[in-house]
C-alpha cells in the first residue's frame, strides 16, 4: 500500500452525529473498569517516578541527565513500540496481549525497586515501558472496539482518562508518602497492583478473535532504533557537544527513521498504514497529543526538580502541591463526552491547548518568587494545567479513533499514543539539555526549560487552530 492510499474515514466529530446512547450493564462496566486500570497504572507510574526523582538521584549520585534516562527509558520503550503492540493486539486478540503484557510490567516494576546499579535501573524502565506499550493500545482498542462510535465511545473514553487522572493524583499522594520511607516502595506498589489487575482482566475481558496478518517486527527496530538514537543524540549534545560518537547517532537517527517510512510505505503489511495520515483531523489529534505530553512531562519534571532541590520542599508537600490538577482531571473528565457530544473534538483540544498556554505562562511569571505564596503562585497553573487535560485528553482519543475500522483501532490507539510520548521524550531530552549544570538556587535555571514547554504547548495550539480556519475557509465556497 502506497502513501497515497487511505480507507474511508470519518469526518471530524463536530460534524458527525452521535449514535443514539444504550444502557450500559455490569458487564460493560466491568469492561471499562479492567481496562481503566491500565490506564491507571500508566499515571500512577508516571506521577510516583517523577516525585522520587531527586531522592533516586540522592541515593545513586545521579545528575539531571542520568535522571532523566529515569524517565526517558521508560517513555522510549513504550513509544517505540506502541504501534506494534496496537498492530499484535489486532492479530494476535486484545485479551492474550493485554494479560501477558501486564505480567511483564509488574515483574520490571518489582526489579526497578530491588536494583541498586543505573544501568539496571533505566533497563528495567526500559522493559517496563515495552510492556506498558502492549498494554495501553490493548486496553483502548478494547474500548473502541466494546463501545460504538459517537455518544458511547465518547462517555467511556471519558471516564477512560477519570481512570488517568486518578492514578496520577494518587501517584502524586502514595509517593509523597513512600519517598519519604524509602523510595523502592514506589517500585513495588505498582506490582501489587499489577496482580489485581491481571485477576480482574481474566475474569472480565472476553477473548477477541485473531486476525491473520504479518507483524512488521522489522519496522518496529527500525522506529525504536531511530528514536533511541534521536534521542541519546539530543541529550548528548549540550553537554559534550558534537562529538565523533554523537555525529554517529544522528546519522544513524536520520537513516534508522528515514528507512522506517520507506519500508512502511512499500511492504504490503505495514506497521503503519502510512495513508492514514492523510486524514487531517487524525494528524492533528497526534500533534496535539504531543504537544500535551511532550509540554507536561517536562513541566512536572521540572518543577519537581525546582521545589526539591532548590526551595528543599519535601516530596510530601511538593507531591500534595501538584496534586490539584489531576483532582481537576478526576472531576470533570466524567463529563467531557458530552462536552465532545455538543461542540465537537476540535473546539475542545483548542480549548485544552489554550488552557496548558496560561498554566505555563502564569508558573513563568509567578513561580520565581524567593517566597511563593501556593494560592497564587502555583495553584492557578496547576489548576489551569488540569482543566487542560480534562478538557483534552478524551477529545484526542475520540479524534485520533473515530471513523475507523475495527481491525485498525490497534493501530490508531498505538499511533496517537506514540504520538504523546514521542512528544515527552524529545521534549524533555531537549528541556533537560537547556537545564542541565550546576545546582540551582533560583528559577532562573528552569526558565529555558520552562519557555521551551510553554513554546511546544503554542504550537499544539496553532496546530488545532487550523482546523477551524480551514472550515471558514470551506464554508463561503459551499455556500
Amino acid at each position: 500500500m502506497t502513501l497515497t492510499e487511505t480507507k474511508p474515514q470519518t469526518p471530524d466529530r463536530a460534524t458527525t452525529p452521535s449514535h443514539a446512547p444504550s444502557r450500559w450493564g455490569p458487564k460493560l462496566w466491568a469492561i471499562l473498569l479492567v481496562a481503566g486500570l491500565a490506564m491507571f497504572l500508566d499515571a500512577l507510574d508516571v506521577s510516583m517516578v517523577g516525585v522520587a526523582l531527586p531522592s533516586i538521584g540522592a541515593e545513586l549520585g545521579l545528575d539531571t541527565a542520568s535522571l532523566q534516562w529515569i524517565v526517558n527509558g521508560y517513555i522510549l520503550g513504550y513509544g517505540g513500540l506502541l504501534l506494534l503492540g496496537g498492530r499484535m493486539a489486532d492479530l494476535l486478540g486484545r485479551r492474550q496481549v493485554f494479560l501477558a503484557a501486564l505480567v511483564v510490567f509488574g515483574l520490571a516494576s518489582l526489579v526497578g525497586g530491588l536494583v541498586d546499579n543505573e544501568g539496571l535501573l533505566i533497563a528495567s524502565r526500559i522493559v517496563k515501558g515495552v510492556a506498558a506499550a502492549f498494554t495501553a493500545p490493548a486496553a483502548l482498542s478494547i474500548i473502541t472496539t466494546t463501545f460504538k462510535e459517537g455518544h458511547d465511545r465518547n462517555k467511556a473514553l471519558s471516564i477512560f482518562t477519570v481512570f488517568g487522572a486518578t492514578g496520577y493524583a494518587s501517584g502524586l499522594i502514595v509517593s509523597g508518602l513512600l519517598t519519604g520511607i524509602d523510595w523502592r516502595l514506589t517500585f513495588y506498589v505498582p506490582t501489587v497492583v499489577v496482580a489485581a489487575v491481571v485477576i480482574a482482566a481474566f475474569l472480565v475481558i472476553p477473548k477477541s478473535e485473531t486476525e491473520r496478518g504479518h507483524i512488521d517486527f522489522g519496522g518496529a527496530a527500525l522506529l525504536t532504533g531511530g528514536m533511541l538514537a534521536a534521542v541519546y543524540t539530543i541529550v548528548t549534545v549540550p553537554e559534550h557537544g558534537f562529538t565523533a560518537f554523537t555525529i554517529a547517532t544522528t546519522a544513524a537517527a536520520v537513516v534508522l527513521l528515514g528507512s522506517f517510512l520507506i519500508v512502511e510505505n512499500k511492504i504490503k503489511q505495514p506497521l503503519v498504514r502510512l495513508g492514514i495520515l492523510r486524514v487531517k483531523s487524525i494528524v492533528r489529534a497526534n500533534l496535539a497529543a504531543m504537544a500535551i505530553f511532550g509540554s507536561y512531562i517536562s513541566f512536572q519534571t521540572i518543577v519537581s526538580l525546582y521545589l526539591q532541590n532548590t526551595l528543599e520542599w519535601d516530596p510530601l508537600p511538593m507531591a500534595l502541591a501538584l496534586a490539584p490538577a489531576g483532582i481537576i482531571v478526576a472531576i470533570l473528565s466524567p463529563i467531557a463526552g458530552k462536552f465532545i457530544d455538543r461542540y465537537g473534538t476540535t473546539p475542545m483540544i483548542i480549548a485544552s491547548m489554550s488552557s496548558f498556554v496560561l498554566g505555563y505562562l502564569w508558573f513563568i511569571v509567578r513561580g520565581g518568587n524567593p517566597e511563593p505564596a501556593y494560592f497564587i503562585d502555583y495553584l492557578p497553573s496547576f489548576l489551569l494545567l488540569g482543566l487542560g487535560f480534562a478538557l483534552g485528553f478524551s477529545s484526542v482519543m475520540v479524534q485520533a479513533t473515530e471513523g475507523i475500522d475495527d481491525d485498525e483501532q490497534g493501530l490508531a490507539s498505538g499511533l496517537v499514543q506514540t504520538s504523546g510520548q514521542i512528544g515527552g521524550a524529545v521534549v524533555l531530552a531537549i528541556a533537560t539539555g537547556l537545564i542541565s549544570g550546576g545546582v540551582a538556587t533560583n528559577l532562573d535555571q528552569y526558565r529555558p526549560g520552562l519557555y521551551l514547554v510553554a513554546i511546544v504547548a503554542i504550537i499544539g495550539l496553532a496546530a488545532s487552530a487550523t482546523a477551524l480556519l480551514s472550515r471558514r475557509q470551506v464554508a463561503p465556497e459551499a455556500a
